[in-house]
């Protein structure tokens, strides 16, 4: 069966092409540069703004990332479902948002929900993961946290049921390689939920410095990103995605459906922090 991933040289699709190649698949990966894909895959050029359906030759499953484009990236995502479909390619997995449609993120989730209705319309057999969050997103910036001696955010009390990038990348390399996982859409998230006030105190735990989690209102969480230099839109995206987690949980998942389809449990926020320090 021959595998193609787009956005490979990107922290989930390189995830993604590491876990199909630990499973014995040898996957295609596809890239806007292919000169910066690592690790012996064939590598092919694929621009998610012009995609050419010859790059899909003889491809039967693609996973598509979604793409960090937030100016079109509906239609990025259609144009790459019109190009599967002419290429003839049997079967899309795509990385949705947990909760989809009826996800109360609204910014984040909106090319998300038109994207899911593409596959529909277009026909080709498919399988949606909606991601929950990444953990990765909350350690990213543990440097300025440590610094500052404090987490900020919107999130409240909220519960996040995070995981991390690799473990959403092993369940699409599972979703891939078995065909039973056609026409199934799955919520993903991870198997343990914490408060950001619980997080804030694992890395001060960790790291031996006092950290502690100051909540923002929204609009001043977006501001306060803005000052990061994120740019308006996406720092609106974020800081509503922050507000929801808390007031609608939109980023809490209780089903273990993630770590049901990899097998095992998913990883720890402790494990994603300690890595994060180290």
């Amino acid at each position: 069966m021959t595998i193609a991933v787009t956005a490979a040289t990107g922290h989930l699709g390189a995830l993604t092409l590491a876990a199909l190649k630990a499973r014995g698949a040898a996957p295609v990966a596809l890239a806007r540069t292919p000169s910066k894909v690592t690790g012996g895959f064939e590598a092919r050029a694929f621009d998610y703004n012009a995609p050419d359906p010859a790059a899909l030759k003889g491809v039967e499953v693609l996973i598509l990332i979604s793409s960090n484009d937030f100016s079109d990236r509906a239609g990025q995502h259609k144009r790459v479902i019109d190009a599967a479909k002419a290429a003839g390619v049997g079967r899309i997995v795509y990385t949705s948002v947990l909760k989809g449609a009826a996800s109360p993120m609204t910014l984040l989730a909106a090319d998300h929900i038109a994207t899911e209705a593409a596959l529909h319309e277009a026909g080709v057999p498919h399988t949606i993961l909606r991601n929950g969050w990444y953990s990765e997103n909350l350690t990213g910036s543990l440097g300025a946290a440590l610094e500052h001696g404090a987490v900020i955010g919107a999130a409240g009390e909220g519960k996040l049921a995070t995981a991390a990038r690799a473990d959403y990348a092993e369940a699409a390399a599972v979703a891939a390689l078995d065909g039973a996982h056609a026409g199934k859409v799955y919520e993903l998230a991870g198997d343990t939920a914490f408060t950001m006030a619980e997080f804030a105190a694992e890395v001060s735990k960790q790291s031996g410095k006092p950290v502690k989690f100051v909540n923002l209102p929204e609009a001043e969480y977006a501001k306060a990103l803005e000052g990061f230099g994120v740019p308006a839109g996406f720092a609106a995206t974020l800081a509503q995605s922050d507000a929801t987690s808390g007031s609608a949980a939109a980023l809490f998942d209780d089903s273990y459906t993630l770590s049901g389809l990899i097998g095992r449990p998913t990883t720890p926020i402790a494990e994603t922090i300690r890595v994060a320090l180290a």
